[in-house]
């Protein structure tokens, strides 16, 4: 009699597993490049917030839809083992402030062209879905030439994101328009201050780089 209730709770319990198993998708996740390059908050959760189980689930969740890369862009070293023990690639590039601005995008830049040309699928996040975030990738639109015009990218970032760009991602995408066109000059070596990664970099005939970008790799996992 009691073989119905234990054949419903091993359902439910089976469920929840495959559930699980699916992982839950990073807060604020929405793509930039279809199938290549997507933005979210920090796996996690932000600040205060973050919950160890929670970035366990939305690793497993980029793991199981064919993400090989997560690319931090945070000052601090946050989540970079849960990545490696989780056994995606990542790369730590710092946004850094001010006059290292340019290098710093610059170093950003080269990284997901090289990425996206060796057909990797790349997370890029802050903590949260913030200007600088925000910015940062609507400046790489313009240095790879996917978009050409600066109040165009702005327009295209503020409606996926649904926020409104203040002055400091305006700047942003204005110093990576710099960058693309030739008119500031940037020297990733002299400005990657911070720059790790685990997992090498592949240039579009598949050999593993790290030259340009001064990225230290090491195999992950």
């Amino acid at each position: 009699m009691y073989l119905p209730v234990c054949s419903n709770i091993l359902i439910i319990m089976s469920t929840l597993r495959g559930k699980w198993a699916q992982g839950i998708t990073p807060k604020n996740f929405m793509w930039i490049l279809a199938d290549q390059v997507a933005i979210s908050e920090r796996p996690g959760g932000i600040g205060s917030a973050h919950r160890k189980v929670r970035r366990e689930e939305e690793i497993v969740w980029l793991r199981v839809n064919g993400f090989t890369r997560v690319i931090s862009l945070l000052e601090s070293p946050h989540n970079l083992l849960a990545y490696e023990e989780g056994g995606l690639g990542y790369l730590h590039i710092p946004l850094l402030r001010a006059n290292k601005l340019p290098s710093s995008l610059q170093v950003l830049y080269m990284s997901m062209d090289k990425l996206t040309a060796a057909r990797e699928k790349i997370l890029v996040h802050a903590d949260g879905l913030d200007d600088r975030l925000i910015g940062a990738l609507g400046g790489y639109l313009l240095w790879s030439k996917r978009l050409t015009d600066t109040v165009r990218v702005i327009e295209v970032m503020e409606h996926l994101a649904r926020i409104h760009l203040t002055t400091q991602g305006r700047n942003i995408i204005m110093v990576a328009s710099e960058l693309a066109s030739g008119n500031m000059a940037a020297t990733p070596d002299s400005g990657a201050d911070g720059v790790s990664g685990a997992g090498a970099v592949s240039g579009e005939n598949g050999a593993q780089s790290s030259d340009s970008s001064s990225l230290q790799t090491r195999q992950s996992g």
